[in-house]
Formats: structure tokens, sequence, C-alpha cells
């Protein structure tokens, strides 16, 4: 389970393809669940609720198109199509199907993540970053734009790297809560079993040098409970 992450649904037949995407979206912090054929794909939609979906429309059982058309009479889930085909009419078949997207064969997978987000942000216009209370003890406000996937202190967004902002979400959204190095292993990394808890030290001692960097004591949100793990503090 990673907290926070938005989620979305990949159908794409094509290994190579899926792979890639899996790869740049999981870097940029989406969580993705990916399946091959449009039937797995409204099950897994009927199971589980997704932010995003990404659908090919050339799939072996069925069509993206008809995927989509299923998706729009319960769900008004965000759509981007892939298509080896540039035929006009394709394109707009998918967008009065209700397809917010449209990208053909081949494409460089950071322009399908940019797509997704900017897509995601119109999507939620109403949307406001989630403020933490300010801090008694160091005055901090921390605050977390979902749909951007950033962390700000003060106004000022926080350079972290995917692992850093996926420990750094996992504190802020259960503030006074001890986790464990396990379990922010667990919650920030996709195998935590390639790291070791000395990882999570490191992490944690970039985050706090960032917080520094933009006010001196913003640092001390992060306390330690020797033998325990960290908490975020407010």
């Amino acid at each position: 389970m990673e907290w926070g992450m938005p989620s979305v649904l990949l159908v794409e037949d094509e290994p190579a393809i899926a792979d890639t995407l899996v790869y740049a979206l999981e870097t940029e912090c989406f969580e993705v669940i990916h399946v091959l054929t449009g039937a797995a794909a409204l099950a897994t939609v009927a199971a589980r609720n997704f932010d995003f979906a990404i659908l090919d429309i050339g799939l072996p059982d069925m069509t993206g198109l008809d995927v989509c058309r299923r998706l729009r009479e319960s769900s008004p889930i965000p759509v981007l199509f892939l298509t080896a085909r540039d035929g006009e009419l394709d394109r707009i078949l998918g967008l009065e199907l209700g397809g917010d997207d449209y990208v053909t064969k081949p494409f460089s997978p950071r322009e399908i993540v940019a797509r997704v987000r900017a897509i995601l942000r119109r999507a939620t216009p109403q949307a406001h970053p989630q403020a933490v209370d300010q801090s008694p003890a160091a005055g901090v406000i921390l605050h977390h734009d979902p749909s951007a996937m950033r962390i700000h202190c003060h106004g000022e967004s926080l350079d972290l790297t995917a692992h850093e902002y996926k420990l750094l979400l996992v504190l802020l959204e259960k503030p006074g809560r001890v986790f464990t190095r396990d379990q922010l292993l667990e919650y920030a990394w996709q195998d935590p079993g390639a790291v070791t808890d000395r990882t999570v030290d490191a992490h944690v001692k970039s985050i706090r040098a960032k917080l520094r960097g933009v006010r001196v004591g913003a640092e001390d949100l992060i306390q330690t409970r020797r033998g325990l793990g960290y908490l975020l503090s407010l």
C-alpha cells in the first residue's frame, strides 16, 4: 500500500509498451495497476476505484473505445487513449465517448506522464492543497498538493526525490504516529527487500536538510524515537 498516490489503471496488451509506461508512472509517484484485456479492466474497476485510466484502443478482446463506453456508464474517471492508428475518426469517436486525450504510438513515456498530470489537474479544479496545522514548536507549515504531487514548506516547493516524497507523505498523512523503519520501507519503496533500514535514515537526513534549507528549525518536524522509528510532530 502507498498512501496519497494517484492510482492509474493501464490497459495495454503489448508488454514492452506496458513495462515502459509502468516504470515511467511509478517513478513519478503514481500507483499503477496493469491489465492486458478489456474484460480484466472492467473487472478491476468494479473491484476498486482509480483516479485515471490509460486505454489502448487495440485490445485483444474488445476495443479501448468499448471499455471507455462501459466505464462511462458508471464512472467519470479521466481517460487517455493509446493507439497505433492516427485516424481522425478514431480520435473524434474517442473524445465523443468521453475520452480526455488521445496519443498515437510511438510516444514518449514522459509525455504520457505529463498529459496524465495535466488531465488530473483539469479534472479536479476544486482541489486545494492539503494543509497541515502549524507546528507550535518550529512554526512551520507543510502543504501537500496531491494533483501536482508536491509538498510545500511555507509556500516553497520542496525539491524531493520520488522516495523522499513518498516517505514524507506517509509521515504527513499520519502526524503524531510513529512509523518503524520497516513500515516506511514498505510504504515508500516498491521493493522494500532490496534496501535496508539505513536507507530510511539516509532519506530522512536528506529531507531534514531540505526542510532546513527553507526555514531553520523546520527539520525538527521529523522526530526520531530511538529504537522505534520516526514521526511528524505537529
